[in-house]
């Protein structure tokens, strides 16, 4: 099956799904940008972390509702709703991944997309705090 294709830019929608999950105060939210590299699977991922399933729940409906607003783009596909302890929205160009804070450790995925640019965003104002290239360890 094709993917579609995605009619909103992919930095913006990376950033609006960034917003989506400080609003609900998601920890730990970055940006991956894998546009340089190879067999990426999506030009951004967008990672963050829930303390509970229940917050988990709240930042993925946030980031829906926020995607859905700005740029009336609906998720191509979904994964994880059920157990809300790694969810996944596709939204072809950017995937979401949100996790519970345990889960995210275990995963690593910033360790596995390690030739990746990556952005920390600040949960209090959303700016930039660090903008770095990072090795594999």
């Amino acid at each position: 099956m094709n993917k579609p294709k995605s009619h909103t830019n992919p930095v913006a929608l990376s950033e609006l799904v960034a917003q989506g999950m400080l609003e609900k105060k998601a920890q730990d939210v970055v940006i991956l940008d894998l546009r340089k590299i190879n067999q990426a699977i999506a030009d951004f991922f967008v990672i963050g972390s829930g303390n509970t399933v229940n917050q988990v729940d709240a930042i993925t409906d946030a980031v829906e509702e926020m995607v859905f607003k700005a740029a009336n783009e609906l998720p191509w596909r979904k994964e994880g709703k059920e157990n809300r302890e790694w969810v996944l929205l596709d939204y072809v160009s950017v995937v979401a991944h949100i996790f519970r804070k345990d889960r995210r450790e275990f995963y690593a995925l910033e360790h596995l997309w390690g030739d990746a640019k990556v952005k920390e965003l600040n949960p209090t104002n959303t700016t930039v705090l660090t903008q770095s290239e990072t090795k594999p360890s």
